[in-house]
């Protein structure tokens, strides 16, 4: 089943004098359970689509579905709703909050929508255990590590049970076991409970933890590969020979 569906997705940043068009008319579907990765060299647009398809940012013209719902149309208040019920979010940063307990932090989706605390409780315990920080529950986001951070922003990520999580390079900040125990975690989730993850990535390791990873250049689809039955370290192989093809070098969006 298609969670996600964008059709002809234009994204231009200024005015008429001085516009600059990030995405052209860009096609993409995801599939419910899925974990794709988005790749491009800088300035392909890749952050930007992140963005879009994931609410923060409004697209300039197009269609972005995700469960059925065209999101792109939706005014403020009602998009707040969609976001507190069907989306999560991983960032760079974590985005912890320093005040809260690990075990806060993780819960602050529910104490949102209201879920009874013995539910809470024991989503919680669930996710924690699997995410192996079950134990650092009543510690403070800085007296853990940089690994253990990003593993609550995921549980936090995952605890209301979202249609799509969108993770926006997860592993940008963490050393390369930090970034292995994660993205074997997030691997594990999306197999486990079916979770449906969109992660943008420039590091092919990374990326090779994905069923398919698709390349964006000059704001479109460039081509796509899908792992299939393939090994990790293969898929590693054929990832860093399109990323080699792509290569250039520009601005960030």
């Amino acid at each position: 089943m298609v969670i996600l569906e964008a059709t002809k997705i234009h994204k231009s940043y200024g005015n008429k004098f001085n516009k600059q068009s990030v995405l052209s008319g860009l096609d993409i579907s995801i599939e419910e359970g899925e974990f794709v990765s988005i790749m491009g060299a800088s300035g392909s647009g890749k952050t930007t689509l992140l963005n879009v398809l994931s609410s923060i940012d409004k697209i300039s013209d197009g269609s972005i579905k995700i469960e059925g719902k065209e999101i792109s149309g939706m005014k403020e208040k009602q998009l707040a709703e969609f976001r507190k019920n069907h989306l999560g979010f991983i960032f760079q940063e974590y985005n912890l909050l320093d005040t809260l307990t690990v075990k806060e932090n993780i819960l602050l989706p529910l104490s949102i929508t209201k879920t009874p605390r013995k539910e809470a409780d024991q989503r919680f315990q669930a996710l924690a255990t699997e995410l192996g920080i079950a134990d650092l529950k009543n510690k403070y986001p800085n007296e853990i590590s940089g690994g253990q951070k990003q593993r609550t922003s995921a549980a936090r990520a995952f605890i209301h049970e979202p249609s799509i999580i969108f993770a926006d390079e997860p592993t940008g900040a963490l050393d390369s076991k930090s970034a292995s125990d994660l993205l074997n975690k997030l691997s594990e989730l999306n197999q486990k409970r079916k979770a449906t993850i969109v992660m943008v990535t420039h590091d092919p390791v990374a990326a090779s933890y994905c069923s398919r990873v698709i390349f964006i250049k000059d704001g479109q689809i460039y081509t796509q590969l899908n792992k299939g039955e393939e090994t990790r370290q293969t898929f590693f192989k054929d990832i860093m020979k399109t990323q080699g093809v792509l290569g250039g070098v520009q601005n960030e969006y």
